[in-house]
């Protein structure tokens, strides 16, 4: 994403999305982070086997719905190692893009980071093939668990003692997603407070408004960001911030709901018209704008997850088949039981570049 993601380059896919999923209900989706290479396969280790290896670089967030599917995989091709690196999405995509770093999927939690960052040089086509949204996840041994709701979130955070955490929108899509969902209540609870006392005076974060009434956040570099640990935590990879909620570190996070769901928190499932999960509510969504470190805006838009297969996939043809399991019934299975809905079928772009046994998948 070079320059600003305007929001017209969306709008016509937008429109299918209403047309063909306006009326499904929001779920959620998990965790989003960022290891610097952390390797999950069967094992829980880099295999040894001599067979195939498929490599596959995905959101977070997206670990329990590929877990299974990597067992599928294996079982239908035996001989196969599917290799996953979870992280945030905007690490993934880097990885490809920056670092030179090879893989035979890309699948991210935000479906624009490949149009942005990755087409034409990287990747010929995307599709949308799953959607989610924002919720405050927490625990029954959760400061005030038995008084939060969606009416009184933001008021529970605020209070001394309640610790909470968050991704970093310089890495994860769900990061730069909580600046949003932030942002927006102070437009659906009419408190102008609420992101101030969240999240602006305690990082180093700075937000402006537009003449058009857009609200502008602007990120800072990773490293100049100061949380006030005291407070809020701060993390790349969202395993992290799960981790810290079962062990009681914090007591709240913003998180997908199938993530939420998948882990089995309890959460605050937020009103449609600021949990960025309902496609009715795209115009509401992209009165927020986050601008990252290096300059890439990102406009507040409907969670659409995005999935292609890199120009420079050693295993093209074990990538389309994988890419199949995923877009197809037993895929969209998989992620329903995980607290996901999947978009059937699946809305593409560059749907005449993708391989043959794909293009009948989606729209």
């Amino acid at each position: 994403m070079k320059g600003k993601i305007e929001v017209f380059k969306v709008i016509a896919v937008f429109l299918i999305l209403i047309t063909i999923f306006g009326g499904l209900g929001c779920v959620d989706n998990q965790a989003e982070g960022e290891s610097a290479g952390t390797m999950e396969n069967g094992s829980g280790n880099p295999s040894s086997g001599s067979g195939e290896v498929l490599t596959i670089f995905h959101a977070g967030s997206l670990s329990v719905p590929f877990e299974e599917l990597e067992a599928e995989f294996e079982a239908q091709h035996p001989g196969v190692d599917v290799q996953r690196e979870a992280a945030g999405s905007a690490q993934s995509v880097r990885k490809i893009t920056e670092l030179g770093k090879q893989a035979d999927v890309l699948a991210s939690a935000d479906y624009v980071l490949i149009p942005s960052l990755m087409m034409p040089e990287y990747a010929d086509w995307y599709a949308a093939f799953a959607r989610n949204q924002i919720v405050i996840a927490y625990t029954n041994e959760s400061m005030y668990s038995d008084e939060i709701n969606a009416n009184n979130w933001y008021e529970i955070l605020r209070r001394p003692g309640v610790t909470y955490g968050f991704s970093n929108p310089n890495d994860d899509p769900c990061g730069y997603r909580t600046q949003m969902v932030t942002q927006l209540a102070e437009f659906y609870y009419d408190n102008s407070t609420i992101y101030d006392d969240l999240i602006l005076n305690k990082t180093g974060m700075t937000a402006t408004t537009e003449e058009n009434g857009t609200v502008l956040v602007h990120v800072p570099a990773s490293e100049a960001l100061s949380p006030d640990t005291s407070k809020i935590m701060l993390r790349s990879m969202e395993v992290e911030l799960s981790s810290a909620l079962e062990t009681g570190e914090i007591d709240y996070f913003y998180i997908y709901r199938s993530v939420a769901v998948q882990h089995g928190f309890e959460y605050v499932e937020l009103p449609p018209e600021i949990d960025l999960g309902s496609i009715e509510y795209a115009d509401n969504y992209s009165k927020v704008q986050v601008e990252m470190a290096n300059g890439e805006v990102v406009t507040g838009s409907p969670i659409v997850y995005g999935v292609t297969i890199p120009k420079n996939a050693k295993n093209p043809e074990l990538a389309t088949e994988f890419v199949k399991l995923l877009l197809d019934e037993p895929g969209q299975q998989i992620f329903i039981e995980n607290g996901q809905p999947p978009i059937v079928p699946a809305i593409s772009e560059g749907k005449d570049k993708m391989p043959e046994e794909l293009q009948a998948l989606v729209e």
